[in-house]
């Protein structure tokens, strides 16, 4: 474990921080299984009502989380990833953290995918409470699935913002 002390995460807008998480991305699965070069992980820090918050540990980027904060599924964690050499150190559930703190600020709902072969994460993300509402098949390539999860605090309609 990292103490927390240590782990800074911070809001970024730089193309260079996107380069380097979008090389991160392309070097470790499910992207790999997904075939997702590099060119194809940077197009995901593209778009509007995105934010994107990396995770350093002293000058390094250990992670990151892009986030979808408009629209119907805003409070949507679209991309989570932890550097290879960072992962079981307990920076992945810290990050998750942040990112219910973050989103429960606007909407009483998170929403994540998760490659259907994608084990650890599925794992996680459960013991995080989040429940399955959905199989998307075919969503990112042909012949796999993606699981919609979702953990709620409650409908929309009467929501008050924490």
């Amino acid at each position: 474990m990292i103490p927390k002390e240590k782990i800074d995460i911070h809001l970024t807008t730089d193309p260079k921080n996107f380069a380097v998480c979008a090389l991160m991305m392309a070097k470790t699965d499910p992207w790999i299984t997904l075939e997702l070069d590099y060119d194809q992980c940077l197009k995901a820090f593209e778009g509007i009502a995105k934010e994107v918050w990396v995770v350093q540990i002293e000058e390094e980027i250990a992670g990151f989380v892009i986030l979808q904060i408009g629209g119907t599924f805003k409070g949507y964690i679209q991309t989570i990833c932890i550097d290879e050499t960072f992962r079981g150190k307990g920076i992945g559930k810290k990050l998750l953290q942040f990112c219910e703190d973050r989103i429960l600020k606007i909407s009483p709902n998170i929403f994540i995918c998760v490659s259907s072969f994608n084990k650890g994460a599925i794992k996680l993300y459960e013991e995080f409470g989040f429940k399955l509402v959905g199989e998307l098949d075919n969503f990112v390539k042909e012949g796999f699935t993606e699981l919609l999860l979702r953990k709620t605090f409650g409908p929309m309609v009467g929501y008050r913002v924490k």
